[in-house]
C-alpha cells in the first residue's frame, strides 16, 4: 500500500496551493482532510536487482566509528559508512583517531545531504520553485555565472544547511564568571564545578569519538532511513532487540524478506538496492515499520527516527511513512530568516484550534490566515505548540510519540516549511515548542519498551517514569539518548528552519523529584544538592551550546518554575546556557488575585513578583497562557467577567459593572506584566480579545477502575478553536480589548521599553492603589483603584521637558470612558520627588493605566513647524 497525495490526510489547501489530488471535501470529518479517508493501493516491483557494482556504499566513503565505554556514559558506535554487500554486517571499530571524522559524518561522493533526501511538502505543485533567471546567465561552454543582479538572501537561506555544516561549537569557557555575576553561587562551587567538569568531559568524548558536536548532532544522517544513489539504508538503535527485520508496503509485510543484521552496540542495519528500474526500494508514501523479536515479546515499531507517521482512519496507532519525495515536489525556502529581534513579543499558537470553525486547522490555513493577523497585531514570534506528532490530541502535543515527524494532522512536512517561509517573509520569528523532557507511554507508535525493554531511550524502573504524567523518562546519561535527542533539535532548525525554541518541563528534568510536591522557597541548598539530574542538566548546556554554536541568532526558552541559578547565563561561563526563562510565577499571581476583592490587592506584592527575577538573566513574562486557558481553569477574562460575557459584550445593549471592570483590569494586567515583568512578552492566541471560555479537545468519556466515568464530550471540536470573529467584529467590546493589544505591541515595538537597561519603580502607593515606573523614556501611570480618580497627581521621572500621552488604556477606542484629554502637554519641574529628579502633573482615572513619552527635540521642532500657517 503506497499512500498517494489523497493518501496522508493532508489539509484542505486554497486553490492556489492545491494540488489535483487533494480533496477539499472532509464530510462529516474534523480532521479537514487533513489526511485522507481512504489509502490507494498501488502495487510495486519487488525486484532487489543492483544497478551498481557496489551495493551500500562506495569505497570513497569515510569509515565509521565508534566509542569505547566511558564509565557510567554508554558508548555505542554507528554502522560503517565503508563498501559492503548487502548480506554482510558492517565492521565496526574501535577507536577513533584524533583526526578522523565523526561516526555520524556521511558526507561521502555517494551520500546524499539530509536536505535532499527529506521531502518539503505540498506534493504535487507547491513547490516554489526559485526564479534565477533574472540573475544567473549562461557563460561559454554551458557554465553558469554569476551576474550583479543576483539575490544573495536566496542564496544564504539554500546553502545554510551547507554552510552550518562547517562550523565548529567554540570549545568550553573555563565556566567560572558565574562566580562574578552571583557570588553567593561560591558557596556551592563543588557542586557547580562538578557539573561543568561532567560538561567538560562529554564534550571531550565527543569531539573524540563523533568528531565534535556538529556532526554528532546529525545522528539523523545516519540513523533512521537514509538515501545514497544505489539505495536505502536503514538502521536502528535497539539493544536489547534479538532479531529485527522490516516490513512494509514496500515488501507485503513479509518478515522474512529484508532481515536486518546486529552490531555489537545494538545497531541494527540492512541495505536496500535501488530496483532494476532505478527507483528506490521503498516508494514514497508508503508505509514501514520494524519487526523486532524482543524480551517482552515479537512487536512492530514505528522507526524511532521516522520523519512522518500517520494515523488510518478507524485506526488507533499510527504507520511509520517512507517520506522521500521528488525532487520537484519538494518545497524550497525562498526568504532568509529574520534578524533576531532585541525584544521578544510572542505569540504562542497551536495549529490545529487555530480555526474560528470547529475543526482542525492545518498548516496552510494557519499561514495564509493567522500569520498576517500575528503580524498586524505586531507580534515579531510566533510559538508554535504541537509540532512533534503526537497520537493523543488532547495532549497539547506533550505526550510525543515520533520526534522527527511533524504532525500530520494539520498537513505534510513540507506544508509546514511553507508556513515558516511566510512567516520569515513577513519577518515573524518562529519559536517551536519542543518536548525533551519527557515522552509518550505508548508502546504500539512511540519510543516506550521499543526493543522490549524499559530501558532503552529511558531509565528503568521507577526513576523512568513520572506519575503525574503518565509518561517516560528520559536517560540523559547514555550515549544513544544524547544523539538522538540533540539530532532532533539539530533537525527542526536545520531542516524546518525554525528560529529557536520553548523547551517544555525543564523543571521536571533538572531534578530527580521533577519538581512535584516541591515549594520552591529560593534558598540556594534547593538548587545544587542530591535532588538534582546531572546528566539532564549536561544535556540542557550541551544541546544550548549546539544551538547557539551553529545558530548565532537562535533563542531558547526554558520552562523552569523553580527559579535555577545560572540558567540563563551562558555555558561557557558556567551557566545553563538559555536565552530567556518564562516567568511562570506571574501567571499565578493574576489568578490568586482574580480570587480576591480588588479591596485586598496590594501594588506592592504585584510590583515585587513581576520583578523578582535574577540579575543578569532575562525572563519571557505573561499574563496567562495555553495552561490557563484549558478546561478546568479560568482565563482572565473569564474570572472577570464570567457569565455576564455570554449577554453584555454587545455595544448596542448596556454594560455592566462586571464588563467595565473587567475590560479596565484585562488591559491593564496585560500591560503592567509587559511593562514590569520581563525582556520578553508572551500571549497565547485568542487571549488579547479575552477570548470566552475554555479550550477543551474532543474526548470520550473516560472509564475509571473504580468504576466511576468521567463525562467526555462527545468528541465535539466546539471549545476547541478560537473565535477570531469575536475580536474582530467592532460591534463587541472584544474589539477593544484586541485594539488594546495591538497598540500595545506596537508601543513596545517602537519604544522597545523590554529591553531598555533604565528601570525604575517610583511609587508604589497601597493607599491610593497607585503604580508608577519608567523604562527608557517611557512613564507608566498604573492607577488599580476602583472608585478613586486623582487630579493633579504629581509623579517622579528622570529626564527634564515635555511629556505626550503615547498610550491610554481609558481610550474610547479600547472600551475605556475617554476621561483623558490627550491634546494636554506635560512640562516637568524641577525639584526632587519620589527619589526623581523631575516630576509633573497628571490625570489619573480610576482602573486606567496610562504611559507617557519624553518628546525629544526632533519631534518637538515638527510639532511646532505643523502648528505654524504657512505664507503664501
Amino acid at each position: 500500500m503506497v499512500y498517494t497525495l489523497s493518501g496522508v490526510r493532508f489539509p484542505s489547501v486554497p486553490s492556489v496551493y492545491k494540488s489535483p489530488g487533494f480533496s477539499s471535501s472532509n464530510g462529516g470529518d474534523h480532521r479537514n482532510a487533513n489526511v485522507s479517508s481512504a489509502f490507494l493501493k498501488k502495487k510495486h516491483s519487488l525486484s532487489r536487482k543492483i544497478l551498481a557494482e557496489k551495493s551500500s556504499y562506495e569505497p570513497e566513503s569515510r569509515p565509521s566509528t565508534v566509542a569505547a565505554s566511558l564509565g557510567k556514559v554508554l558508548v555505542p558506535g554507528s554502522p560503517s559508512d565503508s563498501s559492503s554487500s548487502s548480506t554482510d554486517q558492517l565492521e565496526f571499530a574501535q577507536l577513533v583517531p584524533e583526526n578522523s571524522p565523526a561516526s555520524t559524518d556521511v558526507d561521502s561522493p555517494t551520500m546524499e545531504h539530509a536536505s535532499d533526501v527529506e521531502p518539503a511538502i505540498d506534493l504535487t505543485g507547491s513547490v516554489a520553485e526559485l526564479d534565477f533567471s533574472s540573475s544567473l546567465q549562461l557563460q561559454e561552454g554551458g557554465k553558469l555565472k554569476q551576474s550583479k543582479t543576483l539575490d544573495t538572501s536566496e542564496v544564504t537561506i539554500i546553502d545554510e544547511s551547507d554552510r552550518i555544516r562547517k562550523k565548529g561549537i567554540p570549545p568550553p569557557g573555563l565556566g567560572q564568571k558565574i562566580y562574578e555575576i552571583d557570588p553567593l553561587l561560591k558557596n556551592h562551587s563543588e557542586h557547580l564545578d562538578y557539573r561543568f567538569s561532567q560538561y567538560k568531559k562529554m564534550r571531550e568524548a565527543i569531539d573524540k569519538y563523533e568528531g565534535g558536536l556538529e556532526a554528532f548532532s546529525r545522528g539523523y544522517e545516519k540513523m533512521g532511513f537514509t538515501r545514497s544513489a544505489t539505495g536505502i539504508t536503514y538502521r536502528e538503535w535497539a539493544p536489547g532487540a534479538k532479531s529485527a527485520c522490516l516490513i512494509g508496503d514496500f515488501n507485503n509485510w513479509d518478515p522474512n524478506a529484508d532481515v536486518m543484521t546486529r552490531n555489537e552496540f545494538g545497531v541494527w542495519e540492512i541495505f536496500l538496492p535501488n530496483n532494476a528500474d532505478g527507483s528506490p526500494a521503498i516508494p514514497h508514501g508508503s508505509r514501514v515499520k520494524i519487526r523486532m523479536d524482543t524480551p517482552s515479546g515479537v512487536k512492530d515499531s514505528i522507526p524511532a527516527w521516522i520523519k512522518f507517521s500517520v494515523q488510518p482512519p478507524g485506526e488507533i496507532p499510527y504507520n511509520g511513512i517512507y517520506y522521500d519525495p521528488p525532487e520537484e515536489e519538494r518545497y524550497v525556502f525562498q526568504h532568509p530568516r529574520p534578524k533576531r529581534p532585541k525584544s521578544l513579543r510572542i505569540y504562542e499558537s497551536h495549529i490545529g484550534m487555530s480555526s474560528p470553525e470547529p475543526k482542525i486547522n492545518s498548516y496552510m490555513e494557519f499561514r495564509d490566515e493567522v500569520l498576517p493577523r500575528i503580524k498586524k497585531l505586531g507580534y515579531n514570534a510566533v510559538q508554535i505548540m504541537a509540532i512533534q506528532e503526537h497520537s493523543y490530541y488532547a495532549s497539547f502535543g506533550y505526550h510525543v510519540t515520533n520526534f522527527f515527524a511533524p504532525s500530520s494532522r494539520f498537513g505534510t512536512p513540507d506544508n509546514l516549511k511553507s508556513l515558516i517561509d511566510k512567516a520569515h517573509e513577513l519577518g515573524i520569528v518562529v519559536l517551536m515548542d519542543i518536548v525533551h523532557s519527557h515522552a509518550s507511554n505508548n508502546t504500539l507508535d512511540g519510543l516506550n519498551m521499543f526493543d522490549g525493554t524499559d530501558s532503552c531511550y529511558f531509565h528503568s524502573g521507577a526513576r523512568g517514569y513520572h506519575w503525574m504524567w503518565d509518561s517516560r523518562l528520559f536517560n540523559y546519561g547514555h550515549w544513544e539518548v544524547l544523539r538522538y535527542l540533540l539530532s532532533n533539535a539539530r533537525w527542526w532548525l536545520d531542516e524546518f528552519k525554525f528560529d529557536g525554541f520553548r523547551f517544555d518541563g525543564v523543571t521536571s528534568m533538572m531534578y530527580t523529584h521533577h519538581g512535584l510536591s516541591v515549594g520552591f522557597t529560593g534558598n540556594y541548598n534547593e538548587y545544587f544538592g542530591f535532588a538534582i539530574d546531572v546528566d539532564a542538566v549536561v544535556y540542557l548546556m550541551l544541546v544550548n551550546d549546539l544551538i547557539h554554536g551553529l545558530f548565532p541568532d537562535a533563542i531558547t526558552i526554558g520552562e523552569d518554575v523553580s527559579g535555577m541559578p545560572t540558567f540563563c547565563i551562558p555555558v561557557q561561563d558556567g551557566g545553563v546556557g538559555f536565552d530567556y526563562r518564562l516567568h511562570m510565577a506571574i501567571a499565578d499571581k493574576w489568578i490568586e488575585l482574580l480570587k480576591k476583592r480588588d479591596e485586598d490587592w496590594r501594588v506592592g506584592d504585584i510590583v515585587h513578583t513581576l520583578t523578582n527575577r535574577r540579575w543578569r538573566e532575562k525572563c519571557v513574562s505573561y499574563a496567562e497562557s495555553h495552561d490557563q486557558a484549558l478546561v478546568g481553569d479560568k482565563t482572565i477574562a473569564f474570572w472577570l467577567m464570567d457569565k455576564d460575557m455570554y449577554d453584555f459584550m454587545a455595544l448596542d445593549r448596556p454594560s455592566t459593572p462586571l464588563i467595565d471592570r473587567g475590560i479596565a483590569l484585562h488591559k491593564m494586567i496585560r500591560l503592567v506584566t509587559m511593562g514590569l515583568g520581563g525582556e520578553g512578552y508572551l500571549n497565547f492566541m485568542g487571549n488579547e480579545f479575552g477570548h470566552p471560555e475554555w479550550i477543551d479537545f474532543p474526548r470520550a468519556d473516560q472509564h475509571l477502575p473504580d468504576g466511576k466515568i468521567i463525562p467526555g464530550n462527545g468528541f465535539s471540536y466546539d471549545k476547541c478553536r478560537r473565535r477570531f470573529d469575536l475580536g474582530d467584529a467592532d460591534y463587541l467590546r472584544y474589539h477593544g480589548l484586541q485594539e488594546f493589544d495591538q497598540a500595545m505591541q506596537h508601543l513596545e515595538e517602537r519604544y522597545e521599553f523590554m529591553t531598555s537597561e533604565h528601570q525604575f519603580i517610583s511609587r508604589k502607593d497601597e493607599g491610593d492603589r497607585m503604580i508608577v515606573f519608567e523604562r527608557g523614556n517611557l512613564v507608566f501611570v498604573f492607577n488599580f483603584h476602583w472608585t478613586s480618580s486623582y487630579s493633579d497627581y504629581r509623579i517622579g521621572c528622570l529626564k527634564p521637558g515635555k511629556y505626550k500621552i503615547v498610550l491610554d488604556s481609558d481610550d474610547p477606542l479600547f472600551g475605556g470612558f475617554g476621561r483623558i484629554d490627550h491634546n494636554a502637554k506635560y512640562f516637568t519641574f524641577e525639584g526632587w520627588y519620589d527619589d526623581r529628579p523631575c516630576s509633573f502633573m497628571v490625570y489619573a482615572p480610576s482602573r486606567t493605566a496610562v504611559v507617557y513619552a519624553l518628546v525629544d527635540k526632533e519631534e518637538a521642532v515638527k510639532e511646532v513647524e505643523e502648528k505654524e500657517p504657512v505664507e503664501e
